[in-house]
């Protein structure tokens, strides 16, 4: 089975503001550093580190092309790590970078590039339920009461036992996930994530695998101190032999 991984990287991270572009040289979050590496790499690195993963496919914007590409270079991965241009949206990087993967593909994984504390056996197990149903997405049980507004005025209470936030890796069969791109486009349909373009096709029910809350999505400044800790708690935990 061959298993590629896309990881969009062409946004402009406008959520990290001026303050925090001041400080780092760069709001794109993608590229602020941990330890003295993007943030994008120490995600890669998790994907790298994954047996089940062949390939890796990066979307980025053309004026990140030519840095990323040798900076990937000097990290010498022993997996092939491809850059593609991505669009001005996510959903048009996605799309661009499953369409240079081959046909040989039989799983496509996508991932937000900003969540670098995805662990090995969430992903080992995302992977395998789509394997087995052709779709399947990461997701948390919501901890706290979810409000109904219309404007600023409460007008229910959503039970949280039927809900989930979704989050990544997001992992598909491929021809289904070109199938979902395709009507997508077809439709002008604009989703939030991978997972609502499957929806819509209802072909197969998505499964959710229960991630952790330490897989953030960094997007805004309190987020890369949490990022720091769990770096170092990372960088410091025993290695499992």
């Amino acid at each position: 089975m061959r298993i590629a991984v896309i990881l969009p990287a062409a946004g402009l991270g406008t959520r990290m503001g001026h303050n925090i572009a001041e400080k780092t040289g760069t709001s794109r979050k993608q590229f602020m550093l941990l330890d003295g590496s993007p943030i994008l790499l120490h995600t890669i690195r998790k994907f790298v580190a994954c047996s089940l993963i062949d390939e890796i496919v990066v979307a980025l914007r053309s004026d990140d092309m030519g840095w990323v590409g040798e900076t990937l270079k000097q990290e010498a991965l022993p997996k092939r790590v491809r850059i593609v241009q991505g669009g001005d949206s996510r959903q048009e990087s996605v799309e661009n970078c499953l369409a240079e993967l081959g046909p040989d593909t039989d799983l496509v994984v996508v991932h937000d590039a900003v969540r670098p504390f995805i662990d090995l056996a969430t992903m080992e197990k995302v992977v395998r339920e789509a394997a087995g149903t052709g779709a399947a997405i990461v997701g948390v049980i919501p901890v706290d009461t979810v409000k109904q507004l219309r404007k600023n005025k409460v007008r229910g209470t959503i039970p949280r036992e039927g809900l989930a936030l979704a989050q990544t890796p997001q992992v598909f069969h491929y021809a289904l996930l070109k199938e979902a791109f395709a009507r997508a486009r077809e439709d002008g349909f604009i989703g939030t994530d991978e997972s609502s373009l499957v929806e819509r096709l209802d072909k197969v029910e998505v499964s959710v695998v229960l991630g952790s809350d330490r897989n953030i999505k960094i997007t805004k400044p309190s987020d890369m101190e949490l990022a720091r800790l769990f770096l170092a708690e990372e960088t410091t935990a025993p290695k499992v032999s």
